[in-house]
């Protein structure tokens, strides 16, 4: 058995570390001295201490009550300690003891008041503690029932809360408002970061687990089956244009803006999804009507179809014109084209709201390959409109 100075100075020189290098140093260690380091460590460091050590050397830490507090996804992965907290009643000068004998005076940021059931009932300011009379008491100072989190809470709801609140410090509460831990509102901002940083791979089917050392086997495991979705969803793009062989025939020069009308309707829909999927990490999306975001996303679709339709119909007006089998069509093609245009940006565009609320509203993550099922809303709208446009007007 160790003694008890050696474990405490090997916390005291784990928390100072990074947590890959805190693992190099551990990893030395017996799997017994592993497991009682990281039940000392604060929850979010020993875990991701944990992360760094070799997959036979990663103990589950549990919390001070023996339940285990490895909950993914909730507010619980980012908690820590409470650094000092004082029951109803103490007096300044007690209080302010209590504060010099914290572990970490360095981590305080309130002083948490609590009831003989430790229910969470106030939090004082340390600087109104330092500037209260010193047989004042808590009671008289501390700020009541201030909001908490509570401990199995999502983080991304969260997130939401310190964006709208902006506190350094959220006490973690359970069902009962027992204390039972803080999280840094830095470390919310932190992961509302990592999950934004995650949405461009999860738009393409790449999940936000996955980094650059994840195995290879697994990395395909993760990647492959949205792969095979967006093949068939292709297939799907490809019978609509398939169906069209004959005015393509006809009219070669439809088969040279097929691209174009597919980057530019593509493209305003990823504006769309962008915005939208950030709106949905911040909260902002249920501020509002879903239709107010609905109809904004279409004005600005169809606003930007018809400016670039416009240019792609003057375009195709001059590419038609010096094609011998198309020339006397110019102007007909030139309308298609700017009506197709601005057609599949409309449709893009309130695809790009629509895809992620649809994927929420039926429980699956709305960021994870919604750009897959947008690309092949655009595709069908857009060729299929363009190409019918044509058959319609010009043949």
């Amino acid at each position: 058995m160790r003694q008890e100075n050696d474990v405490e100075k090997s916390v005291r020189t784990l928390r100072a570390r990074a947590p890959d290098d805190a693992a190099e140093l551990l990893a030395r260690e017996s799997p017994e001295f592993i497991r009682d380091i990281l039940k000392l460590l604060p929850d979010t460091h020993a875990r991701k201490v944990a992360e760094h050590l070799p997959p036979d050397m990663r103990p589950i830490k549990p919390h001070s009550d023996g339940k285990d507090i490895a909950v993914r996804g909730s507010v619980v992965e980012l908690m820590d300690p409470i650094p000092a907290s004082v029951p109803v009643g103490t007096t300044v000068a007690a209080a302010v003891e209590a504060v010099r004998r914290a572990e970490v005076p360095t981590e305080l940021t309130y002083l948490y008041i609590t009831d003989e059931g430790d229910r969470l009932v106030g939090l004082v300011v340390l600087r109104d503690l330092m500037l209260s009379e010193a047989d004042a008491t808590v009671d008289q100072i501390m700020l009541p029932k201030p909001f908490a989190l509570h401990v199995d809470m999502p983080l991304s709801e969260a997130c939401k809360a310190a964006v709208r609140r902006h506190y350094p410090v959220y006490p973690v509460v359970d069902v009962e408002n027992r204390l039972l831990g803080q999280v840094r509102g830095w470390r919310l901002f932190e992961q509302q970061i990592i999950e934004i940083s995650a949405q461009p791979g999860q738009m393409v089917g790449v999940q936000k687990e996955e980094r650059s050392f994840t195995p290879l086997v697994s990395a395909f495991l993760k990647r492959h089956p949205w792969l095979q979705l967006n093949l068939l969803t292709a297939f799907i793009a490809a019978f609509v244009v398939g169906s069209f062989t004959g005015t393509i025939e006809k009219i070669v020069a439809l088969a040279a803006f097929l691209p174009v009308l597919a980057g530019q309707s593509g493209n305003t829909g990823c504006q769309a999804l962008a915005i939208t999927l950030r709106g949905l990490a911040l909260g902002d999306v249920d501020k509002r009507p879903k239709l107010h975001l609905v109809l904004r996303e279409g004005a600005l679709g169809i606003a930007n179809g018809l400016l670039v339709g416009l240019v792609a119909a003057a375009a195709m007006w001059f590419y038609a014109s010096r094609q011998p089998d198309s020339a006397s069509q110019a102007p007909m093609l030139a309308l298609v084209i700017l009506l197709a245009m601005s057609g599949s940006c409309l449709m893009s565009g309130i695809s790009g709201v629509l895809i992620p609320l649809g994927l929420r509203r039926v429980g699956a993550d709305p960021a994870v390959a919604s750009a897959i099922f947008l690309t092949t809303v655009t595709d069908i709208v857009g060729m299929g409109l363009m190409l019918g446009l044509a058959t319609i007007l010009v043949l």
